[in-house]
């Protein structure tokens, strides 16, 4: 989809260089000259959020892993030392721990615009699934980030997290065993976790190249759904959608800066400020907000083993949807009855999370039940049965079409608009103070 380059060198060097290694004409073709929808909105610069976001967790990683101990003796003693005596260590942590749930905030909103606009859809199966192992990856790196600093959340929610491969028939005992490093959470398990919470930054880096790199094969999908015509219906990626994702990304710092300079442990819980103690439970153990919707799927159901395939399979799923989806439509915008389902869906996991954070007991089970059979339902039967039975708005002919259809519309509401306020100005003017 980028094509091949057109940059020029300009002086003997960079021809030099360009003739053996040309990375100069690769980012040139993918992040100057590629072909970019026309249309594309503000949803669609969360790429590039994430990406940033990305960059700021390994580089204040880098850094906090100067001054942290990966041993239950010091870990948490070394967490305290990077608040208190290494200079500017507070905000390092506060950057890195929120940015942990703005990282999350900012996937989630990629993905939703994903499922809205169907960009999952053919020719993007495989961008989606890279989508998808990115997702698991986070979630597994976020996981062990929050076991570092050994408070009280940390230690259990590792016991309790790694205690759901127990139910794996037969050999769950010993890969739990295997996980710990032991017969219990210790400084094994601790050393292991910050092993791998260090190494999968870098193999989500690697797989977002995979990511970007499928993206430009087939180029972006956009709001109508319809493929671009090049030439016809895109301009280049810079200065357009650099522009746009540039002013995106500074309200979204100012969103981030909001929670490390005012709220820095809103996102967080009490509980992980107290050292890790084994002989006490905390009276309610939860996982990070970002987890609780899966958190909530796995306590609706009553056996273990069900449960935790549960959770599994509703991550798992959404990699499946490019074939769940039946209707040849992409985008929600010309399918009236989808996009009544697909704001029903984003209530249900606004519901799973807040339940995933109730206690386990009473209405909320009973709530959770039901919001979790429709989750599946919603996957597993709506979206089938929706590309047979649904009859779409008639697809524009092209983006640029849409695009003119879209400003004819607005230049007409304008002039309504206008001539509203000429009229109704003319008859005020008629109006004097005490009488007409």
């Amino acid at each position: 989809m980028s094509g091949p380059s057109t940059y020029q060198p300009q002086n003997a060097f960079l021809k030099w260089f360009e003739a053996r290694l040309p990375i100069v004409g690769l980012v040139h073709s993918s992040f100057v000259a590629y072909p970019t929808p026309k249309n594309l909105n503000y949803w669609w610069t969360f790429g590039g959020i994430l990406a940033f976001m990305l960059g700021v967790q390994i580089i204040t990683g880098i850094v906090l892993v100067m001054h942290y101990t990966p041993h239950v003796d010091m870990a948490f003693n070394s967490v305290e030392h990077i608040m208190r005596d290494v200079n500017y260590g507070w905000l390092l942590r506060y950057l890195h721990s929120n940015g942990a749930s703005m990282f999350f905030v900012a996937v989630y909103i990629h993905m939703f615009r994903g499922l809205y606009y169907g960009s999952y859809k053919e020719p993007r199966e495989v961008l989606w699934i890279l989508g998808v192992i990115i997702y698991l990856l986070m979630m597994a790196t976020g996981f062990l980030g929050y076991t570092l600093p050994w408070g009280q959340m940390s230690f259990w929610g590792a016991t309790v997290i790694t205690n759901f491969f127990s139910a794996i028939p037969l050999v769950g005992e010993s890969v739990v065993t295997w996980l710990w490093g032991g017969y219990a959470v210790g400084n094994p398990t601790l050393q292991r976790f910050f092993s791998l919470h260090y190494l999968l930054p870098f193999v989500i880096a690697g797989v977002v190249v995979l990511h970007v790199w499928a993206l430009h094969i087939v180029g972006q999908n956009n709001p109508t759904g319809v493929e671009a015509k090049p030439g016809q219906d895109t301009v280049p990626f810079t200065p357009y959608a650099t522009t746009k994702d540039g002013f995106a990304m500074v309200c979204f710092m100012l969103f981030f800066a909001w929670f490390v300079f005012y709220i820095p442990n809103y996102l967080g819980h009490a509980d992980n400020y107290i050292p890790a103690n084994p002989g006490v439970t905390p009276a309610h153990i939860v996982p990070e907000w970002y987890y609780l919707p899966f958190y909530a799927i796995l306590r609706s159901i009553p056996n273990k083993l069900a449960g935790v395939i549960a959770m599994f399979s509703s991550i798992v799923l959404l990699a499946f949807l490019p074939w769940l989806d039946t209707s040849r439509v992409k985008s929600a915008t010309y399918r009236p009855l989808y996009r009544q389902f697909f704001w029903v869906f984003v209530l249900v996991c606004l519901g799973l999370g807040y339940l995933g954070s109730a206690p386990a007991e009473g209405i909320y089970v009973i709530a959770a039940r039901i919001l979790t059979a429709y989750y599946f339902i919603h996957l597993l039967v709506i979206l089938p049965l929706l590309g047979l039975v649904e009859t779409p708005k008639p697809l524009p002919t092209s983006i640029s079409a849409s695009v003119l259809k879209g400003a004819k519309a607005a230049a007409v509401m304008l002039a309504v608009a206008l001539g509203a306020a000429a009229f109704f100005g003319n008859e005020f003017q008629g109006i004097r103070p005490g009488g007409a």
